[in-house]
């Protein structure tokens, strides 16, 4: 397993994780939620460093993070059929996730809170997601790209 990536993979895991994000929920977090946290970290990770880093990488990274989702849903217990399925959907829903992120800055606030909230399942007033994805893309753009290969970070935005 390639530590470089495993490492990446690893700090996102990290900001999925954080209590922050769940508080605002009107239900309890589910593997789904979760899942749905990660991609939007993912994705504005890949919007911020696919221009300064190798496209190969950058593919690399992607296909090794579809690979660790896989495997976390095979651990969960679903069969070969439903795992085809779930990650069909997984990769749709982060492709629909990468298309509005690559639109962020362009984006006004009731566009931002509209768009978040088709995928997280929050009060569409709520500006508290809008405010840590601005401050995560700008956090990202002052770290580099290799910052987040080494070991997993406490990250602090």
């Amino acid at each position: 397993m390639n530590n470089y990536f495993i490492n990446i993979y690893n700090n996102l895991i990290k900001l999925t994780r954080n209590k922050i994000l769940y508080t605002n929920m009107r239900d309890n977090e589910t593997f789904s939620d979760r899942l749905i946290f990660f991609f939007f970290h993912f994705a504005f990770f890949m919007k911020v460093y696919k221009t300064n880093e190798n496209k190969d990488e950058i593919q690399k990274l992607y296909d090794f993070v579809f690979k660790q989702i896989e495997l976390s849903i095979r651990e969960i217990g679903y069969g070969d059929a439903s795992i085809n399925k779930k990650m069909k959907e997984y990769v749709n829903l982060m492709y629909a996730i990468i298309d509005k992120v690559e639109l962020w800055e362009k984006l006004n606030l009731n566009e931002k809170s509209d768009f978040l909230s088709e995928f997280i399942d929050v009060n569409k007033e709520s500006l508290f997601y809008i405010n840590y994805f601005n401050k995560y893309a700008y956090y990202l753009s002052k770290k580099s790209f290799n910052y987040f290969t080494k070991v997993v970070i406490s990250h602090k935005f």
